[in-house]
């Protein structure tokens, strides 16, 4: 019992020297490779799965990376992915071509970005804007011309299933969509939490998704990356009850939150 207590008191010190750095940068969308959102509708009945990973894809030279957004009914095998192929640079996620999964009626449309796009910034404050335009080809109605304008409008906190999140930014999606059938606008908003990523989403019907489970939920320290400092923090809680420590939601601090932290080192 007293090694233990010396353990404790000894990583609790630890943690309060890094207290200073933590937090010092706020990332709304951590592009590190294996990062996944799992976001549901609030009747359960659907499903949004982000995921950031490696691809072959190029670009003069560049290997680019792929974020896949999978959207699915469950309980059927209704499935439909887009595949996003971007690069992580200083300001932002940027997008390079897009693979969207339109259903089985008009297929698969494909879109290049030249210059590329910024998809998202990496930091937001209320105002910030921008635009994503896109032409592409759609089977049944021929060339359509896209446009999404994103403005950050608030800055609030989120409840999800998950957790709480603090100070997340509420982006405002307007699309505007035209072929030669004619043009179609719709209005949905995405939330991102500062160094966790989308954990809200509300498409053009009302249809409210919510974080249910994240890697990213294990950056406890929130400072954009898994590491030591979420180990310590958690240690410094064992043997606690429903605390941030509790990652896996089983009422108590212990090594299988421990584990969990390991296993996502790096992220």
């Amino acid at each position: 019992m007293y090694r233990i207590t010396i353990l404790k008191i000894t990583i609790t010190i630890i943690f309060l020297l890094f207290i200073p750095i933590i937090g010092s940068t706020q990332i709304y969308f951590p592009s590190n490779y294996g990062n996944t959102w799992v976001l549901e509708s609030e009747d359960g009945a659907e499903r949004v799965t982000y995921v950031i990973d490696t691809s072959e894809e190029t670009f003069n030279g560049k290997q680019l990376g792929l974020l896949t957004i999978t959207f699915e009914t469950i309980g059927t095998e209704t499935i439909m992915t887009d595949n996003l192929y971007v690069d992580f640079e200083e300001d932002g996620i940027k997008l390079y071509r897009i693979e969207a999964d339109l259903g089985p009626v008009f297929g698969i449309a494909h879109a290049v970005f030249y210059p590329p796009a910024l998809f998202y910034p990496y930091t937001l404050q209320i105002g910030d804007t921008w635009e994503v335009t896109a032409e592409t080809e759609v089977k049944l109605t021929g060339p359509v011309s896209f446009t999404t304008v994103n403005e950050v409008v608030a800055i609030e906190d989120v409840v999800t299933p998950a957790k709480v999140f603090k100070n997340c930014a509420k982006i405002k999606i307007s699309s505007k969509s035209t072929s030669k059938l004619g043009s179609s606008r719709s209005t949905s908003y995405q939330w991102l939490a500062p160094n966790t990523g989308p954990i809200k989403f509300k498409n053009s019907q009302d249809i409210v998704y919510q974080l249910i489970h994240s890697n990213r939920l294990y950056d406890v320290t929130q400072d954009g990356v898994i590491n030591i400092l979420d180990l310590v923090y958690v240690a410094s809680r064992f043997g606690e009850e429903n605390t941030e420590g509790d990652l896996n939601k089983d009422g108590i601090v212990d090594i299988l939150d421990l584990v969990l932290i390991s296993q996502n080192f790096g992220k």
